[in-house]
This record gives C-alpha cells, sequence and structure tokens, in this order.
C-alpha cells in the first residue's frame, strides 16, 4: 500500500507575516487560504514541485509556534537555492557539504527550521 505525506502543520504566530514569507522569500505556492470559522483560517503552501504542501493558520494545530524543527526539502542545487533565499532577504547559512548532500539551512520568522538537500550524485 502506497502511503503518501499531504500536508505537514508549520505552527506560527502571525499567519499573514507566515504566508507573505513563505510566498514571497521561500517562494511557495499560494494555494488556499480561506477562513473556516471565527476559530480557523486554513492557509496551504506548496514548494514548487512538491506533491506536500504546509498548512498555517489559526486553529491548526495545538503545536507552539517555532516548534517544528528540520523540515527537509530536496533541490537540483544547494548553491542556487542558498543565492535564491538571501536576494529573497532569508537568512540561509552556508552550503554545508557532507557525504550525504550539501545542506542549506534557514529558519521563518518564528523559528521553525527547515533544510534543504542536494542530493549527492549516484553512480
Amino acid at each position: 500500500m502506497d502511503m503518501k505525506i499531504e500536508l505537514v502543520s508549520i505552527p506560527v504566530t502571525d499567519v499573514d507575516r507566515a504566508k507573505t514569507f513563505y510566498v514571497d522569500q521561500v517562494g511557495f505556492n499560494a494555494d488556499y487560504d480561506q477562513r473556516v470559522n471565527e476559530a480557523m483560517r486554513f492557509v496551504q503552501l506548496t514548494p514548487p514541485g512538491s506533491a506536500c504542501s504546509i498548512v498555517i493558520g489559526e486553529g491548526m494545530t495545538d503545536m507552539p509556534p517555532g516548534s517544528q524543527r528540520g523540515i527537509q526539502m530536496v533541490v537540483a542545487d544547494a548553491d542556487a537555492a542558498r543565492a535564491q533565499l538571501v536576494a529573497a532577504g532569508v537568512e540561509a547559512s552556508e552550503v554545508d557539504e557532507q557525504a550525504w548532500g550539501r545542506f542549506v539551512y534557514f529558519a521563518d520568522p518564528d523559528g521553525n527550521t527547515w533544510s534543504l538537500q542536494q542530493l549527492p550524485a549516484r553512480d
């Protein structure tokens, strides 16, 4: 049986600030922004080329803002991804060279952390 991750909740304090960060600075697509009721706002954002989205909003999770750690996305070129983030005003680490890939790390305004991995060449 196939199982696919479709949606990951990211806890944030300010939905509009987080949406601006993920869409305008990181480059995610804004899929949905729906106020379901007074206590719930559902904002779905998807990284370009990804089958998995994130959800931010009100009433989406009971995790404290900034507590989501180490979400990883794969990129074709770590240097280009870092350059794109930095050009958009995101504080991103230098490229970290490891035997299992090249990594760039960054955090959203609430402190939720992300890594971008360029996979190593395969024989």
